[in-house]
């Protein structure tokens, strides 16, 4: 069938997947309006605000926080779908709900605190794929870019830590497919991400390119796993990561997001997986500052094999070069996939697609269930029994870090536990020689970290007084430290080897919080595990 020069730029515009933003101007949204009408382009990846897309971290951009921004996106969402004559397939990186992007709604636990849940828990994970899903119905969003199928095995990693299920590559592959699998019950499609794996990186593909060292043999022992796992559990789509594989490019630095060797060779001819395949961001550095010619990077992207070109910046360039560069048969190729995607998520049966009303009280339900059998024991030299003494000698007090005394871990514990409480919450409103001066007198010690960021940069923005603050009553005093954040944090902390108790918390959610309470309160069992090896000082 031979397609006229119109009909084969309006299939071409089907691949391109440009940014928009919840919180942006009309002149923005009408030039959007625009491009979906003149470029028929096939979706559309919604963000916060332009200050909060991740490549922007560096310009420090100002996130104004927006209370109206879950309206907004579902009115957004109808506004441009009457602007398309094709519907649009939305996407959103929601890993852990639409919270990831959009202030006042529901928000589950990172995927490094479900992977602490023991494998026989793993119908949690599956309902958390299927109420983040539920929520992105509500809002009229078809696409979530979730989640990772990396696998921790770089504790200097920058970008992915707390994303990733862990470091043991059959219980990522089996959370991954209880995810999607949630997700898809509901209709909403999923997507394994950063092909071939972007665990073992110490740099940031935002703003930089990450090499892996490894050989094909060791990619498929490891990395390969959860995506091949997918693969045979049918994925909707897989993202390729802006990472490079020499050994897979005859030595060369390529990003698979550009590299036909990893595109078509590894993951279509020996992988077998004919899904379809999106790119990360194409605004990302790492490949953005490639090319000078504009449309030059999408079609370098489509050539390689990425079916949908995200965060495409130079839509009509980008179309004009495929178009004079690709076969109509690869541009058929990429077209029916998309096609078939959106026939699946029922959009040219039934464009009213949002329906439901956000779930804050299944929400909280789930991420207490969550907090029950992931919270997990590091150190136990009998806290409940520490603890109870010190009260009733009077030599208990509670220090409560980057938050004020009247967090529910602490009001929660005063239900039987109640002793004085000092909280340092930044350097500008606390004096730590005066916490130091002040729990002299205190022999046991309850100490609520709550880490202040969940990537590791500058010590998860933990301030060196507050580090060395810990490191001497850890070595001084009884200390309990319950940590609420990241268990990376836990390898920065000198002395915590002489902890008497030590309790990975992961979120600091009401139900987390609540629960590490009680669970102290009661001197019952966690259920929890690491998912990753650390090693403690």
């Amino acid at each position: 069938m031979k397609m006229t020069a119109e009909a084969l730029r309006q299939s071409i515009g089907q691949f391109f997947f440009p940014a928009v933003f919840i919180n942006d101007t009309e002149e923005n949204i009408r030039e959007t309006e625009r491009l979906i009408k003149e470029h028929h382009i096939g979706g559309l990846t919604f963000f916060h605000s332009r200050a909060s897309a991740a490549t922007n971290y560096e310009s420090k951009n100002k996130v104004v926080f927006n209370d109206d921004s879950y309206e907004k996106i579902k009115a957004l969402i109808v506004r441009y779908q009457k602007a398309a004559s094709t519907p649009l397939l939305i996407s959103i990186d929601a890993e852990w709900g639409l919270a990831m992007r959009i202030e006042k709604t529901p928000q589950y636990p990172y995927a490094i605190t479900l992977g602490a849940l023991p494998e026989s828990k793993s119908d949690l994970v599956y309902e958390v794929g299927k109420q983040i899903a539920l929520d992105l119905k509500s809002a009229g969003i078809h696409y979530n870019l979730s989640p990772l199928a990396d696998i921790n095995n770089n504790p200097e990693n920058p970008v992915i830590g707390y994303r990733s299920f862990g470091e043991n590559k059959e219980k990522v592959a089996d959370f991954a497919l209880e995810y999607l699998k949630g997700m898809s019950e509901v209709g909403i499609l999923g997507c394994l991400k950063h092909f071939p794996g972007h665990g073992n990186t110490n740099v940031d593909s935002h703003l930089g390119l990450p090499v892996l060292k490894e050989t094909l043999e060791e990619l498929l022992e490891n990395e390969l796993y959860p995506f091949i796992k997918g693969i045979e559990n049918n994925v909707d789509s897989i993202m390729i990561g802006h990472l490079a594989v020499p050994s897979l490019n005859g030595g060369k630095d390529t990003s698979a997001t550009l590299s036909k060797a990893v595109i078509q060779d590894l993951l279509r001819n020996k992988l077998g997986y004919d899904g379809l395949v999106i790119s990360d961001a194409l605004n990302m550095h790492s490949v953005s500052k490639l090319y000078e010619t504009k449309g030059e990077l999408e079609w370098e992207a489509f050539n390689a094999g990425n079916d949908i070109l995200c965060f495409a910046e130079n839509v009509p360039e980008g179309i004009e070069a495929i178009y004079k560069n690709a076969s109509p048969d690869r541009i058929f190729e990429s077209f029916e996939r998309i096609r078939r995607a959106k026939k699946k998520v029922g959009l040219f049966s039934d464009n009213n697609f949002t329906s439901g009303e956000l779930n804050f009280e299944n929400a909280s339900k789930l991420n207490l269930e969550i907090a029950q059998d992931s919270i997990t024991k590091i150190i136990d030299n009998g806290i409940s029994v520490l603890a109870t003494k010190a009260q009733k000698n009077n030599t208990l007090a509670k220090l409560s870090l980057y938050r004020n005394t009247e967090n529910t871990f602490f009001k929660t514990l005063n239900a039987k536990l109640q002793s004085p409480e000092f909280a340092f919450e930044n350097l500008e409103s606390s004096r730590i020689s005066e916490i130091k001066k002040e729990l002299e007198n205190f022999e046991t010690l309850i100490i609520s970290l709550f880490v202040p960021k969940a990537k590791p940069a500058h010590n998860f923005e933990i301030n060196d007084e507050v580090l060395n603050l810990l490191s001497e009553l850890l070595e001084t005093k009884k200390c309990l430290l319950y940590v609420f954040g990241n268990p990376y944090v836990l390898p920065i902390i000198p002395n915590l080897k002489k902890a008497s108790g030590l309790i990975q918390v992961y979120q600091d959610f009401e139900a987390f919080q609540k629960t590490a309470a009680n669970q102290l309160l009661e001197n019952t069992s966690c259920n929890g595990k690491l998912p990753i090896k650390i090693d403690i000082q």
